[in-house]
């Protein structure tokens, strides 16, 4: 068991540099990605309208103005005071606005307001309560998403070490036939050997964080497990537990996972008899880069997310149902004519080492001024890439060691 603290070995939520925004009506103006995926448009196709997105988060109110009504029954894996609904840091309300708020009263448009939040509360540590024992409740959190109805969980936070109890959560929810989307971490300025997990386990899918300009926050983790970017820098969320105003300038890889899973949302609802490899198949195969889809940037995977690629292009090959796209291997209990299995094993092999304690995707909590919180990565060659309507310089550099 790990005791609640503040250091990089807490599970954290990864949202980094919080200024608050002056008033919740004008916070939407703030939602810059909204407007560069041609969400506009997206509506016009899938709203995700169909498709529940478990949030394993800090829990989630189901009264902002914004998630009236968006909100489903969850689970509190906690076991503390209060339950899912208690959101005991506005983080996890933050990432579900930002995957299906409705915009209603001022607040958040979700990138899919027509999709469904299943609120799974577990303790990030570092906001917690000091003296609290953490213990396995991410990997109970993330075993209660995979046997909820939702088809999509999304997992805001992370850890340095990997444990072999979250491990095999995770490796049961991928034979449930959920798409794992995880943020990879907010260490990078500090920490250059930092890992995130959940996003490195195999079957997660690692999201780094850019911004407006389609450069790589310089907060945002790098290596091997980052499969694809989405913006994380700007993107407003809550500013604390109390829920009484937005901050525009909130930064994390927390917001480019939420990103990702509301456009994973508005795919799959547009192809609901696609299993999880095929929608992550598509996002792939549509991500913008310039670099071969063979050998990932370590920055950004196999790039930014397109989502309108997909639902106003008809573009990407959802290729097999039961195979994993970054693996090529065979998902484990996903059938190819269901593409899942209610009675999946979790006899999958443990990690290497089990110790470590757990942070969250927020990373640190200073404020962001603009002046220093983001790098570009210089790779052999730059290009725009285009997200939806709008463009993204992404500098590149090739995956390595």
């Amino acid at each position: 068991m790990t005791t609640v603290g503040a250091t990089l070995g807490t599970l954290a939520v990864m949202s980094v540099g919080l200024a608050p925004a002056s008033s919740a009506d004008d916070i939407q103006s703030q939602q810059w990605y909204l407007d560069a995926m041609n969400a506009q448009g997206l509506w016009k196709v899938s709203t995700g309208k169909g498709i529940s997105v478990a949030v394993v988060d800090t829990g989630v109110n189901p009264d902002t103005h914004s998630l009236k009504g968006q909100v489903l029954p969850g689970v509190d894996a906690t076991g503390t005071t209060g339950d899912e609904t208690d959101d005991y840091a506005g983080h996890g309300t933050s990432m579900a606005e930002l995957i299906a708020g409705t915009g209603r009263g001022g607040g958040l448009k979700g990138v899919a307001p027509g999709a469904k939040i299943i609120p799974i509360r577990t303790v990030l540590l570092g906001i917690g309560k000091k003296g609290e024992e953490q213990g396995d409740t991410s990997a109970k959190a993330i075993r209660a998403a995979a046997d909820s109805d939702a088809k999509i969980i999304n997992m805001s936070f992370g850890t340095y070490s990997e444990d072999e109890g979250e491990l095999e959560a995770v490796q049961y929810a991928q034979s449930k036939g959920k798409l794992l989307i995880a943020a990879v971490g907010n260490a990078a300025d500090i920490a250059k050997n930092y890992i995130g997990y959940p996003a490195k386990y195999p079957g997660v899918v690692g999201v780094s964080a850019i911004n407006e300009n389609g450069e790589v926050a310089k907060f945002s983790q790098d290596g091997a497990y980052v499969d694809l970017a989405s913006p994380g820098v700007d993107v407003p969320t809550w500013c604390d537990k109390a829920l009484k105003s937005y901050c525009a300038q909130s930064n994390g890889t927390s917001q480019a996972a939420a990103i990702t899973s509301g456009a994973a949302a508005l795919i799959w609802a547009a192809h609901p008899k696609w299993t999880a490899n095929q929608v992550l198949r598509v996002m792939i195969d549509t991500a913008g880069r310039d670099w071969p889809k063979s050998t990932p940037s370590r920055y950004l995977g196999y790039g930014t997310i397109r989502p309108a690629q997909v639902l106003l292009k008809g573009k990407g090959d959802p290729g097999p149902a039961d195979v994993d796209p970054v693996s090529n291997k065979k998902t484990p209990g996903v059938s190819a004519g269901t593409g899942t299995s209610p009675s999946a094993s979790t006899s999958s092999q443990p990690p290497k080492s089990s110790s470590g304690g757990l942070t969250s995707a927020a990373g640190s909590s200073s404020t962001s001024s603009g002046d220093n919180t983001l790098w570009v990565v210089l790779g052999a060659a730059a290009a725009v890439v285009v997200i939806g309507g709008g463009g993204f310089a992404v500098f590149r550099a090739r995956r390595g060691n």
